[in-house]
């Protein structure tokens, strides 16, 4: 999930270090161990305490909602090659914003920079933004339990904008989508979490969030919401220890799996 900062949106205020902070999110530890098989459907959903239920969802977009790793890694691999005379770029990038791989590695390159952004622009408008598999249906089946839901993406509206060309429907099967634009400090710190339960007026015990990257888990991990990872970026075994389950794809998930998931996440809380 290579997320890319490079447009103007401003619907929302920002979070920034000096913004009034929202739902502060509580210690939560980061995971020692996911669920990695096919057995989510066998978690018990009971609680004797019972636990504030999931009111919310809070999605990444790149490598969660669509399928476009693969595309943007081969992108930033020629970047890293053409420019930087390294082919691992792709991998120290993922879960960044433009503006931070520009810091990192462009610094004080504004003619690389220029020419990267309108590379990147022509690209992502040729690009295929194709569903992870069952991801349609697990949306709608959370409206159906009325679960809210949200985007929290750092891609930018621009790039935003060329995918509601090509999916439409996307506009509609969230409740919000939040762009880059709206939050100063980027993956891995939790402020876009923590913006999205904000805009939706959850609490991190009642939101769980679904990620891909590293940067991202830590993200969710630190936001105090429980985590679902989707092993499409990365290997189940290196994402494991950052969330409570990790898929392959939404295919057979469903909002009871993700009850089951979200209370036994928030059994271990209470039992550290």
């Amino acid at each position: 999930m290579t997320c890319l900062n490079h447009g103007l949106f401003t619907p929302l205020q920002p979070l920034g270090k000096n913004s009034p902070s929202p739902t502060a999110a509580n210690s939560f530890p980061t995971r020692d161990r996911a669920t990695t098989g096919q057995n989510y459907k066998e978690m018990d959903t009971r609680n004797k305490q019972t636990p504030p239920a999931v009111t919310t969802v809070l999605f990444d977009f790149d490598g969660v909602v669509v399928d476009t790793e693969a595309q943007y890694s081969s992108f930033w691999h020629q970047v890293g090659i053409d420019y930087l005379q390294t082919d691992e770029l792709e991998i120290q990038i993922k879960g960044t914003t433009l503006t931070d791989i520009y810091h990192r590695f462009f610094k004080n390159r504004p003619q690389d920079q220029k020419a990267i952004t309108a590379a990147l622009d022509d690209f992502e408008q040729q690009m295929e933004y194709d569903y992870v598999p069952g991801l349609q249906e697990f949306a709608s089946d959370l409206r159906r339990h009325s679960i809210q839901t949200a985007v929290v993406t750092s891609s930018s509206s621009k790039k935003m904008a060329a995918v509601f060309r090509k999916r439409p429907e996307i506009e509609s099967m969230f409740d919000r989508i939040l762009t880059a634009e709206l939050f100063t400090r980027s993956k891995p710190a939790p402020d876009c979490f923590l913006l999205g339960m904000h805009t939706l007026g959850a609490t991190p015990q009642e939101t769980c969030i679904f990620e891909d990257s590293f940067n991202g888990l830590r993200a969710a991990v630190d936001s105090g919401a429980s985590v679902i990872g989707l092993a499409t970026t990365n290997s189940r075994e290196s994402i494991a220890p950052f969330c409570q389950l990790v898929l392959d794809n939404f295919l057979g998930f469903d909002h009871n799996a993700l009850l089951g998931t979200h209370r036994q996440a928030l059994g271990h809380k209470h039992t550290t």
